[in-house]
């Protein structure tokens, strides 16, 4: 189609990402928009003008306009404004709440599958599938903030495809839906209810959701034997993680003529990726974290394959080395840990008990939640300072608790905390989170004074630092040093040949500049060592 003579809303640069898209569509999509004046009218118009432009760049796609209360809406039981469906007639695919932000991801996505008419699971999960007998109604709740959202929605919406008979897939945006998060205690996201009862509270990888969605369990409680295909796909590296050190790896080492594959457990993107603002990548003054890593991201995809949602579980070293998914074994030449870091946690009374209910480790997915109420950061570094100065932009009353008499984030960080007058607590330690059914309080002790105060707050952010995600390099004996980091020389080696780190996960100076460096080191060894191996002895 045509789509460049009339006034649009949406960038240059998305529409000619979409019609590109929209050339695997296949079979007609059916989106039926409801909507009725009064409740969200904004969330509503712009749901309106988005579908009829999605309309416009495909004759595959038609947009039905309807309002609550009238035969469609009491037929398809729609009773929130906005409501978007999704051929109807043959899959029950939901959004309550409009699709925008990075739930626009999953969306367009789900579009794709349902004109495909193919779910796109994987083998074990359609299997295990077969096996429903009875309905399963999923109900994803997110954030358009929220970054490891859509994955999850798609996880459910690829279940509703493979099973439109028994599974129904919703999509529910909370602040466009408070009274239902407030009625399921939904504090977080994303927060999966399955059949009305909460399995889970997080990304998961999809073949645990299937798990779930089977026996109406967290799978945690499951036993779930893993589901690993018999067969070895050979590569020449693999590389864990899917953050900006395995993405620049990925580059390098396509680039120097490896057979590479990337595995990222989570999202791609790394910790990046709910940075709002980013002010120290050369060449860019300001840039949102999300904006970066798509960059980035996308210069990767033209180079190599990257597997979203697929954990490494298992290394074996022998003459090659396997790495295992929960669905796949990859037999490779070499691998490199770019596994990053996870937050660390405070440690302390309610913490793990209000996780979900008001703790939160990652302001960007959770802070819409409490606008406009009073919430807490803890720590003094970059992280906490960029999560109060992101809290504050949003309409939070925020105060930080620091450990020490100073910051120890960057300068420009410090300055921007000062100007905008948020409130901080000096010397002063978490000893306990309070509550009931969420977060009403913490308890500080000044480190100096000894006194002990309760302090009311909604919400406790918690930025104090990381702890690296070494259980892969540990198992298989990589040293590490004191604080867990893998231990690797400039080039990216460790003490085990054709193991190689990169990233947070080596420590020292976490920045995203260092990890792209380290990451291409680490592939330019893997290149140069499977060629020549230097721990093989050469005869005489």
């Amino acid at each position: 189609m045509d789509a460049t003579n009339e006034q649009w809303s949406l960038p240059d640069d998305a529409k000619k990402i979409l019609l590109e898209r929209f050339k695997a569509l296949k079979g007609k999509v059916i989106l039926e928009v409801f909507t009725t004046e009064g409740e969200n009218n904004q969330f509503n118009t712009l749901t309106i003008l988005f579908t009829k432009e999605l309309e416009r760049l495909s004759d595959k796609i038609e947009v039905r306009l309807n309002k609550i209360g009238d035969a469609a809406s009491k037929k398809y039981k729609v009773t929130r404004s906005p409501t978007l469906l999704i051929n109807p007639e043959e899959y029950h695919i939901r959004y309550t709440g409009a699709p925008f932000g990075e739930e626009g991801r999953s969306f367009i996505e789900a579009i794709l599958l349902v004109s495909q008419k193919e779910s796109n699971l994987s083998k074990q999960s359609k299997e295990l599938l077969t096996n429903l007998q009875e309905p399963r109604h999923i109900q994803v709740f997110v954030t358009l903030t929220c970054p490891y959202c859509p994955l999850q929605v798609i996880h459910a919406f690829k279940a509703a495809i493979e099973q439109p008979k028994f599974i129904s897939g919703e999509c529910i945006e909370i602040l466009e839906n408070m009274d239902l998060a407030r009625q399921n205690d939904v504090m977080a996201t994303p927060q999966t209810f399955i059949n009305g009862k909460r399995i889970s509270q997080g990304l998961e990888p999809e073949d645990q959701l299937i798990s779930e969605i089977i026996s109406l369990k967290p799978a945690k409680t499951l036993g779930q034997e893993t589901l690993l295909t018999t067969e070895g796909i050979g590569v020449d590296l693999v590389i864990i993680g899917g953050g900006p050190a395995g993405l620049t790896a990925g580059i390098y080492a396509a680039r120097s003529g490896l057979h590479t594959v990337v595995l990222e457990k989570n999202i791609v993107g790394g910790q990046v990726t709910i940075t709002p603002i980013v002010e120290n990548w050369p060449g860019f003054q300001h840039i949102p974290g999300k904006q970066l890593m798509e960059m980035i991201r996308n210069q990767a995809q033209n180079y190599i394959p990257i597997l979203e949602g697929e954990e490494a579980v298992e290394i074996k070293v022998g003459k090659f080395i396997e790495v295992l998914t929960q669905r796949t074994r990859f037999i490779a030449q070499a691998v490199i840990l770019a596994t990053g870091a996870t937050p660390r946690k405070l440690r302390v009374p309610g913490e793990q008990q209000f996780y979900g209910h008001g703790v939160s480790y990652c302001a960007t997915c959770d802070g819409y939640l409490f606008k406009e109420k009073q919430v807490l950061v803890i720590g003094g570094g970059n992280s906490a300072l960029t999560d109060a100065l992101y809290l504050k932009s949003i309409g939070a009353q925020v105060s930080l608790v620091v450990r020490d008499s100073q910051f120890n984030g960057e300068k420009a960080l410090q300055d921007s905390t000062i100007k905008e007058k948020i409130p901080t607590l000096w010397n002063s330690v978490v000893e306990e989170i309070t509550g009931t059914r969420t977060v009403t309080g913490i308890k500080i002790r000044n480190i100096k004074t000894k006194i002990l105060e309760l302090m009311k707050c909604d919400a406790v952010f918690v930025a104090i630092g990381e702890n690296p995600d070494n259980t892969l390099a540990s198992d298989i004996g990589v040293k590490l040093d004191d604080e867990g980091f893998i231990m690797t020389d400039r080039f990216g080696r460790t003490n085990i040949p054709r193991i190689y780190g990169a990233g947070d996960i080596t420590g020292g100076l976490k920045q995203i500049v260092t990890a792209v460096g380290s990451g291409a080191a680490a592939a330019t060894s893997a290149f140069e060592d499977i060629k020549h191996p230097y721990w093989i002895p050469k005869q005489a």
